[in-house]
């Protein structure tokens, strides 16, 4: 895994999970014109069923963008979200699949930019003090430098895509506080990691709604399921290693899919 930082009730454009939910005009999914960009939290790495020609990317049939899309049909799908995709990567390698005809984007993006990997690798492998260190040096970048990258990013999202909704998800907290963990990580460090994701998305959201997009935010879903808990949505460490911290399969379709669809349909009433 590469990639930091670490339920909305009715689906938008027709997507029914777990029961009855709300949907759009039927028009409005035939219409869609729907390219999913981002990480490895887009990609649907840590959900299994990876479509081998995306190679490295990891691109999951379990992941939000390709549930959304096989429950809407939307007349054209582009899916090039990729494992440890930055910042820098979704403008020189994804932002061709944008064009006019465009109408819905979505993207997460963001953490593998903060530092990730070494943040998580830093509080597994220097107690609470390295845990600390990390986190504060992640956060400081995530208001120092990330918004810049994230404003040029949707600016040019918009640019090539000049008629699509924009939609900006964030990312879960990952631990449960006092919870069932027995074992690995201290709660002070815990703590610290959850604080870095909260400013982490609180940033995300800032800069999304600063561009005109939708924010979507999955924290109140993935509350009950976080690492510790009972019924995880997200891995803890694992192997493949690159799955550690990352959504499950239940993440994709229960937490992060609804939260899209109620993203997607609020953006297209606007």
């Amino acid at each position: 895994m590469r990639k930091l930082l670490g339920l909305a009730g009715a689906c938008a454009l027709g997507v029914g999970i777990l029961g009855s939910l709300g949907a759009a005009p039927a028009n409005a999914t035939q219409a869609a014109n729907y390219v999913a960009l981002g990480d490895s939290y887009s990609a649907g790495v840590g959900s299994g069923d990876y479509d081998p020609d995306s190679g490295n990317c990891k691109r999951s049939a379990n992941a939000y963008p390709k549930l959304w899309a096989d429950a809407n049909k939307p007349a054209s799908f582009s899916f090039v979200a990729c494992l440890g995709a930055k910042t820098g990567d979704v403008l020189s390698d994804q932002l061709s699949a944008l064009s006019s005809s465009t109408s819905l984007v979505s993207i997460n993006i963001g953490g593998n930019d903060a530092g990730f990997t070494p943040t998580l690798t830093s509080c597994i492998t220097g107690g609470d003090a390295g845990c600390k260190t990390a986190t504060d040096k992640a956060i400081d970048y995530v208001h120092k430098t990330l918004p810049g990258q994230l404003d040029t990013t949707y600016q040019k999202i918009k640019a090539a895509a000049p008629n699509a909704k924009l939609v900006v998800l964030g990312y879960s907290r990952l631990y449960k506080i006092g919870g069932s963990c027995s074992v690995g990580l201290s709660d002070t460090s815990r703590g610290y990691i959850n604080n870095a994701a909260d400013e982490l998305d609180t940033e995300i959201a800032a800069r999304a709604k600063a561009a005109g997009a939708t924010f979507a935010d999955v924290r109140s879903a993935f509350a009950p399921h976080l690492i510790c808990t009972s019924d995880p949505w997200l891995h803890s460490t694992t192997w493949p290693v690159d799955e550690s911290y990352h959504p499950n399969k239940k993440g994709q379709s229960e937490g992060y899919l609804p939260a899209f669809s109620a993203a997607s349909k609020a953006a297209a009433a606007v």
